[in-house]
């Protein structure tokens, strides 16, 4: 199978508020990256696939909040694939430190970071 990932993931563990309209779920965010994050549900996923969701998580041990808004681009029962659509300058400062700190690659860092800045410039 050929590896289509354009940027890296880490293992991150936060509980988040997933919000769509009036509707507010409780998940675990298992994975993320520059790009997007994997988002786990204790029960069958009651999201609207095709409506747009908003993301919050707090960073363990801190007052910091990273808030995002995104789709879900895949789903399988309780998981949801999650593509970022729209984040704060403050949330992806904070997001770029978590995979700096946890990549341990500065240049595979920076990379990533002109990949992202290339699909902003086709949207």
């Amino acid at each position: 199978m050929i590896e289509r990932r354009r940027f890296s993931r880490i293992i991150y563990q936060a509980i988040a508020i997933v919000s769509q309209g009036e509707l507010k779920v409780e998940a675990t965010v298992k994975d993320l990256s520059l790009h997007g994050l994997l988002l786990s549900f204790p029960q069958d996923n009651p999201l609207n696939i095709t409506r747009p969701i908003s993301v919050q998580f707090q960073l363990p041990e801190s007052d910091i909040t990273i808030e995002l808004d995104g789709r879900i681009i895949s789903e399988d029962k309780k998981l949801a694939r999650v593509i970022i659509g729209n984040i704060d300058i403050e949330s992806i400062s904070h997001l770029k430190r978590i995979i700096e700190l946890n990549v341990g690659d500065d240049h595979l860092l920076h990379r990533e970071i002109e990949q992202l800045s290339d699909l902003a410039d086709y949207s």
